[in-house]
């Protein structure tokens, strides 16, 4: 029986432990997942999804600060894994990947080599792709880059966002995290080094400035964005007051809609007070469709124009 250590935070990550705890075949003999961490008003301490999992099953679960740590690593090799499965978690050192007899592999959420670092479901809608997908490999040196087993495409429809299309990959990570570990246990993987071109699309950290909206870019290219920050972190802009608007959901604006002049310089507002609200960009006008103005709930535009005084908007520019 193949014995198994998992590792991994989030929630996304959960699927895939539960998916390993289910096969007769092997054992995950613990569970290696992020400490505590206070959240909420109360600052109470937090488990992560992981570990709750983890614990609803009996698993042992270890929770390191430092996994360069020698007692750590000592721990560790008692289990005498013979692989190690990791989803959603931190950067390991090789003492750590290098440690089970068969190795480390990863699940990661795009069809790699595209989309390599942090947040790849995020930039996949970013940059308008119509397909991502997973993709299990051996750990490496180098972050995201060790030889590819397998991979499933997973369809981008238009009306997906961050959200829906997090938990279409949480699920296919599952499937693809066992057909890959059980081709392990039999010792049939088939392996392929990655490209390692230039041109590749990258996937680097979101920050709080990437959901910016920057109104110099085509409407189509801000619908993008809008879905791959959606529901969170969200993307944002600011009324002619200063306050923020986030923005959840957004279209463009067909040549037929525009029926009225439409603001020529990029930034400028639209609305007729009631039931459209409109930024105009370089190319396109941009329909905001779901919103939440700070300190209040998310709402449809409609909702929101009812209590907003349009007459703010009235020639005035997002400010650059």
């Amino acid at each position: 029986m193949l014995r198994i250590i998992f590792m991994g935070t989030p929630d996304f990550a959960v699927p895939t432990l539960e998916t390993l705890l289910s096969w007769p075949d092997c054992e995950v003999v613990a569970v290696i997942t992020a400490p505590d961490k206070p959240a909420g008003r109360g600052r109470q301490l937090q488990e992560s999804a992981v570990k709750q999992a983890a614990v609803a099953h009996g698993v042992p679960v270890l929770q390191p600060t430092n996994l360069k740590s020698p007692a750590f690593q000592e721990e560790l090799r008692s289990y005498a894994a013979d692989l190690q499965v990791v989803v959603a978690f931190r950067m390991l050192p090789e003492a750590v990947w290098a440690m089970p007899r068969l190795g480390s592999l990863n699940i990661h959420a795009s069809l790699l080599p595209q989309y390599r670092g942090a947040a790849p479901i995020n930039w996949a809608l970013i940059e308008g792709e119509t397909q991502t997908g997973v993709t299990s490999f051996f750990l490496q040196h180098e972050i995201d880059t060790g030889d590819l087993i397998l991979q499933d495409v997973v369809d981008i429809k238009p009306e997906d966002d961050f959200g829906s299309l997090y938990e279409k990959l949480k699920v296919a990570g599952a499937a693809l995290a066992l057909r890959t570990v059980q081709a392990v246990a039999v010792g049939n993987v088939p392996t392929t080094p990655q490209s390692h071109s230039p041109t590749l699309r990258t996937a680097p950290k979101i920050n709080k400035e990437t959901g910016r909206l920057d109104f110099q870019q085509p409407a189509l290219a801000l619908v993008n964005r809008i879905r791959g920050l959606s529901p969170f972190p969200t993307a944002f802009t600011q009324l002619p007051d200063g306050r923020t608007l986030k923005v959840f959901r957004a279209r463009v604006v067909t040549p037929e809609e525009a029926v009225t002049p439409q603001p020529a310089v990029p930034g400028s507002w639209a609305t007729d007070g009631r039931t459209y609200l409109r930024l105009a960009t370089t190319a396109g006008m941009l329909d905001l469709l779901d919103v939440q103005l700070e300190g209040k709930k998310r709402m449809p535009v409609q909702d929101f124009l009812r209590g907003f005084n349009s007459e703010l908007l009235n020639e005035r520019s997002v400010s650059s």
